[in-house]
């Protein structure tokens, strides 16, 4: 027998398939597939079933053009799907909050195998369809008629920190539909501001801000279309993990310290910057060589400044610019905001973006104490993303209807930034990443184009096929 016929051989295709298939139903742990095994052998040896029913038994030599397209779709189709969901899958960089390390207009691939791939909560869905049908502007591309729980099968490692990692955005469980790409939550908490301003201009009575909240919250599920996703279908961010379970973090000036150690600068981390001038713009051929968007270049002309995103080498060069009168970094001061833009969203924590905690990040089995002052650090973790219902009476905590003063994590949980500092919605905006959002790690570009050029110089050619770091 020539090698040829021997990988022809059914009994070779047979004993093959069975390996794989039983190698696949132990790395996932459901041994509910082994049921799966008996059509196996009825597809390569018995044949009782025609499991092809688009085509008639004995096509195999004189197949018709249609049922050959069939064929290779099906095919495509299904292998396509299982590389997908278990070992990597395409991303797309559509905003700059990782720049310069990732650039919009970045192709990449995100590994599902390095922190092991999450099994889906909804599989029926639509082939290669996130969250939305093709052609429709709000259909739902998935059915809920079945839900798993979380489960996340055998990888290579575990979330290391400085990883560049994908996830489901945690606050994306509820979605003003003609507004996808705002925060739910944040528009809620700008409206209940904007309505407490008005009672403040108007001379009216002042509420507290939670009762204003429950009125923005009406009226924007009175006046837009809602939807609730499950974790597996909202949308996927890209961030670099600064905090592992377990971590305390702290931003002193934009300067972020894990564990009271400083953390490291990256090569290609940028930050705000004012630029001030003698007066003269900048010629579009500096910013070009300098990397600098242009959606990125924002002149201030009434005091000949600019506002730019800057690593610390396009510091150094533009300093040498004989337009340039000073190079100075940008600080955010302004604690007014910590009701409405930054985590945890209380006036017992005034932070900024530049100046931030400390914060401890939640670790599964490790036990916190409870109290009203620290509650909104940890109440969403608590209630929406460990399923407890929380009332708070006084000075005193229930959780699912038992005082408590201590809480212990069910889950591990994490702290993601982006590299362009100024530019990112990040964990400082909405709070922890849990371990079941975790989608995968990327791992290189395949493809760069810039939006600002045309034609073949759009192509990025330095940066095609380039690992992440």
């Amino acid at each position: 027998m020539t090698i040829k016929e021997f990988l022809k051989n059914k009994y070779f295709r047979f004993g093959l398939a069975i390996t794989i298939y039983i190698l696949w139903v132990i790395w996932i742990k459901n041994f509910w597939f082994l049921f799966g095994i008996p059509v196996i052998i009825d597809m390569h040896l018995t044949k009782l079933v025609n499991w092809t029913f688009w085509k008639k038994r004995g096509e195999t030599k004189q197949k018709n053009t249609l049922v050959e397209w069939v064929d290779a779709l099906i095919f495509a189709v299904i292998a396509a799907t299982l590389i997908r969901m278990f070992l990597i899958e395409a991303y797309t960089i559509p905003t700059s909050s990782m720049e310069k390390t990732l650039l919009v207009g970045d192709y990449l691939f995100v590994s599902k195998v390095s922190y092991g791939p999450k099994l889906p909560n909804t599989p029926i869905s639509f082939p290669f369809a996130h969250h939305t049908l093709p052609l429709t502007k709000y259909k739902k591309s998935y059915v809920e008629w079945i839900k798993r729980p979380y489960k996340r099968i055998a990888g290579f490692g575990d979330v290391k920190r400085n990883d560049i990692v994908v996830f489901n955005f945690p606050a994306g469980d509820t979605v003003v539909l003609e507004m996808q790409e705002q925060d739910y939550y944040a528009i809620m908490r700008n409206y209940a501001d904007e309505l407490k301003r008005r009672d403040i201009q108007y001379g009216n009575p002042i509420k507290s801000f939670e009762d204003y909240k429950v009125i923005a919250r009406k009226y924007i599920w009175d006046q837009f279309n809602i939807t609730v996703r499950p974790v597996d279908k909202r949308e996927n961010y890209i961030k670099r993990c600064v905090a592992l379970p377990g971590d305390s973090i702290k931003i002193n000036r934009g300067q972020v310290y894990i564990n009271n150690e400083k953390q490291e600068h990256f090569e290609k981390m940028q930050y705000d910057y004012y630029v001030k001038t003698n007066g003269k713009q900048i010629n579009s051929k500096h910013f070009e060589r300098l990397n600098i968007a242009v959606d990125d270049r924002r002149f201030i002309a009434s005091s000949a400044m600019y506002e730019l995103p800057l690593t610390i080498e396009n510091v150094d060069n533009l300093k040498e610019f004989s337009n340039v009168s000073a190079v100075t970094k940008y600080e955010n001061t302004n604690i007014n905001i910590a009701n409405i833009s930054i985590f945890p969203f209380s006036s017992n924590y005034p932070w900024t973006e530049d100046n931030f905690g400390p914060l401890y990040v939640p670790k599964k089995g490790a036990t916190v104490d409870l109290t009203i002052d620290n509650l909104p650090l940890y109440k969403r973790v608590i209630e929406t993303y460990e399923g407890n219902e929380i009332k708070v009476e006084g000075k005193n905590i229930f959780i699912n209807g038992e005082i408590v003063n201590s809480y212990t994590f069910k889950m591990d949980y994490y702290f993601m930034m982006g590299d362009n500092r100024h530019n990112s919605a990040d964990s400082r905006y909405w709070g922890f990443v849990p371990e079941d959002h975790i989608v995968g790690k990327a791992v290189f570009i395949w493809l760069s184009l810039d939006k600002d050029k045309s034609f073949v110089s759009k192509i990025r050619w330095k940066r095609m096929f380039s690992l992440i770091h």
